[in-house]
């Protein structure tokens, strides 16, 4: 008979990492599963600590060549024998044991949902630093409507993949991982089951997330190209275009998100910043690429300017901000938000004073973060 869920465990030079991850699933109190711990031709001892494993729940595969992670990661998909599948990175492990039952529990409750998640705790060593806040989504547990939940995440991808139980059915729907999106696949699979199916969330942290410097998220921002931010730009842009054929807008959204991510990229160029950002042509080009047509172009770059304008200002480069403001107004006259910044900045001190007292009682209220407080001005003495 197959199991119910199957842990899908990739595993490239982290045997070091391998018997606290495959320990922790073992520890669970559901115990209708499998686990694929999937050797991606790993250099290290990882043959003898998979083997190590007495459980017959334990199943160990190599690949006779390394076949790139993300390849790795659909192979042991299609390997799977569970109607469930939980992706677990080898350095990373499940915190509660009581995660599992709990996660089985909502996808059986609700037929809808394609994927339920919780929130992480980051470990840098061996020692625990904290929620990982970009998953955080709230204090209580909840099932959103897809649609919904896609524009959260379209604002930054809050599923830790480690945190994730996925129906396999609206996994295989949604096409798997996108081998061409070496970083960005996970967040690219979470917005397209979430244009297809419901998504639910657990509140507690019951899993932890392991920050290092071989992770691959850092190994990407160490090399030469934009691999993340080139990655992030165009899952928005695919989304967009997905969600248009299934009748559903999101395409201004998907703008701000790449505006925000664009602009910051572009402030940090080939050498800011602890990942490489991108330098104007290489934007220009992406647009060119991607934008559905000119008005869609101008809002793009209107956008860009304005995230622009509000990260020099806070920089304290008041003279580039003002042209930068300048810059989306010429593109979108019609932004008040824009023109409001535009004259308090004109204003000089005055504006400055009006501005942090308006961003300071915003966050007091909870209606924003407060972004933070500007520098001294470089044209000021």
């Amino acid at each position: 008979m197959d199991p119910l869920v199957t842990f899908v465990v990739p595993c490239y030079k982290h045997a070091h990492f391998l018997h606290e991850c495959v320990s922790s699933i073992l520890a669970q109190t559901y115990s209708d599963f499998e686990i694929l711990i999937m050797d991606n031709c790993s250099p290290d001892n990882t043959p003898e600590v998979a083997r190590s494993f007495r459980d017959p729940r334990v199943r160990y595969v190599r690949n006779e060549t390394n076949i790139g992670h993300v390849r790795n990661f659909n192979k042991g998909v299609d390997m799977s024998r569970g109607k469930y599948v939980w992706l677990l990175s080898a350095d990373d492990f499940l915190r509660s044991p009581q995660v599992l039952r709990r996660s089985v529990e909502v996808m059986e409750r609700n037929p809808e949902v394609g994927y339920v998640f919780c929130r992480a705790c980051e470990v840098r060593g061996t020692r625990e630093a904290g929620l990982a806040w970009w998953s955080d989504c709230g204090n209580r547990d909840r099932i959103w409507r897809g649609t919904a939940f896609l524009n959260r995440l379209l604002r930054f991808d809050c599923v830790v993949m480690s945190s994730a139980l996925v129906r396999k059915e609206s996994f295989l729907s949604a096409g798997s991982l996108s081998p061409d999106l070496p970083q960005a696949n996970d967040w690219y699979l979470w917005c397209l089951i979430a244009l297809r199916n419901r998504v639910a969330y657990v509140a507690e942290a019951m899993v932890s997330c392991r920050i290092h410097e071989q992770s691959l998220t850092s190994l990407h921002n160490r090399q030469s190209t934009p691999i993340g931010v080139l990655d992030e730009l165009n899952v928005l842009w695919r989304i967009a275009r997905s969600a248009e054929t299934q009748g559903v807008t999101v395409r201004r959204a998907c703008n701000a998100s790449i505006a925000g991510r664009a602009a910051r990229a572009l402030r940090d160029g080939p050498v800011r910043g602890t990942r490489r950002g991108l330098t104007e042509p290489e934007f220009e080009e992406m647009v060119r690429a991607n934008a559905s047509d000119a008005e869609d172009t101008e809002d793009i770059w209107a956008r860009v300017y304005r995230v622009l304008g509000d990260e020099q200002y806070w920089d304290g480069e008041m003279d580039a901000a003002m042209r930068s403001y300048g810059m989306a107004l010429g593109l979108r006259p019609w932004s008040p938000k824009v023109w409001v910044k535009y004259i308090l900045l004109s204003t000089g001190k005055l504006g400055t004073h009006v501005r942090r007292l308006y961003a300071s009682s915003a966050a007091i209220a909870g209606l924003k973060v407060h972004p933070r407080p500007p520098a001294r001005a470089q044209n000021e003495p």
